[in-house]
This record gives C-alpha cells, structure tokens and sequence, in this order.
C-alpha cells in the first residue's frame, strides 16, 4: 500500500470530534470536560501573565486593574477558574488511580466523588467571593 501525504492530515471536523459527547458514557464525559478544564487554564495563564506585564507599568496601572478586579465579570471568571483547577485537578487524580489499575471497578463511582466535591468546592467559593 502506498501512503499519500494526504492519509494522515485530519478534517477541523475531526478537532470537534472531541467534545461531542452525546449518548456517550460518562467517562467520554469526563475527558471532555477535562480537556475543556485544561484549554481553559492555558487560556487563564496567558491572560495572568498580561496582566502581571500591566502591573508592572506603575501605580495607575495597578488602580485601573483594581477596578477591573472588582467587576462581576472578572468574579465569575475567577470562580470558573477554581472550578475548573478543581476539576482538572481531581479528575487526573481519578484518571491516574484507574492508569495504575486502582480502584478501576470503581470509575463511575469516582467520577461522580469528583463531580461533587467540585461541586461543593465551587459553590463554598461562590459563597466566599460574592459574599466579600
């Protein structure tokens, strides 16, 4: 069989593939939302460092970002990023016990302990943040 260069280059439709996770089970969910989580983060880890760059031009710059801070949208991003370090955190804990064959009966189980503690991590956050 002769190989094209063509044979190995994937569609955009492809790069979607991923996240379409309808009527599939939960652990294809999981990778998804793990992937989301983590896509996420990258993004949250250019915005931090643009910002740490802004503070670094002076005082109004820092009182600028103040004002930034204290905006409901900022707050809502800031409890999206502790869900998701929440999540991608412990659901690679639950990927790596089921990699090393522990607890792997136990996946759905420890897919729905992750959910819940992401849950009530992210809702005590919400409480704290927006009670401030």
């Amino acid at each position: 069989m002769v190989s094209t260069p063509d044979t190995n280059v994937r569609s955009p439709r492809h790069f979607w593939q991923w996240f379409r996770v309808w009527g599939r089970s939960p652990g294809m969910w999981a990778f998804a939302l793990n992937r989301l989580a983590g896509i996420g983060l990258v993004f949250y880890l250019f915005l931090h460092l643009y910002v740490l760059h802004l503070l670094a031009e002076g005082p109004q710059a820092y009182e600028q970002f103040l004002a930034l801070v204290r905006s409901p949208v900022f707050i809502l991003g800031e409890l999206l990023v502790v869900v998701g370090v929440l999540y991608h955190g412990l659901n690679g804990i639950r990927v790596a016990l089921n990699g090393f064959g522990v607890a792997v009966p136990a996946q759905k189980a420890l897919l729905l302990g992750v959910v819940g503690l992401v849950l009530i991590g992210g809702l005590v956050f919400a409480l704290r943040m927006f009670a401030a």
